[in-house]
């Protein structure tokens, strides 16, 4: 098998790793959301921001080491995703309540959000947070 066949497979095995750890984190964002919105009643933005942020350290724990396999820096690699949310979140959460006060289903303004989340944050994680140190993570010999 070729370099750039090599290549291409660990990149799709990367995407594939990123989309299982991005499911798993969507059950835990659309889990901890309906409770917060159905059982506790708390506005739209509350919800979304503390089931979005759930999500985020579940999401970054398991990519950094399962789907990137990198050994950077961590509170570096951190600090960049929350950069990426400092811009992400205000944005989707201003469009989502906005979509809310306009009777949009709470569900379909979070599954949007997801989506769009979920490719973007691919794309930074992969070319910008760990762009370098993808596959440098070695486990440690017992």
């Amino acid at each position: 098998m070729s370099t750039e066949s090599q290549n291409k497979r660990k990149e799709f095995i990367r995407v594939l790793m990123f989309t299982i750890v991005s499911i798993s984190a969507a059950i835990i964002q659309l889990g901890s959301f309906a409770l917060f919105n159905e059982l506790f009643k708390w506005t739209y933005w509350v919800s979304y921001i503390i089931s979005l942020l759930l999500s985020v350290i579940w999401n970054f724990t398991i990519n950094r080491k399962v789907t990137f396999k990198s050994a950077t820096n961590v509170p570096k690699a951190m600090a960049l995703v929350l950069l990426f949310y400092a811009v992400f979140t205000p944005a989707s959460t201003i469009l989502g309540n906005m979509a809310a006060k306009n009777n949009v289903n709470e569900y379909i303004i979070e599954i949007a959000s997801m989506l769009s989340n979920f490719v973007l944050e691919f794309l930074y994680t992969r070319f910008i947070v760990y762009r370098k140190t993808c596959d440098t993570l070695t486990e440690k010999k017992k």
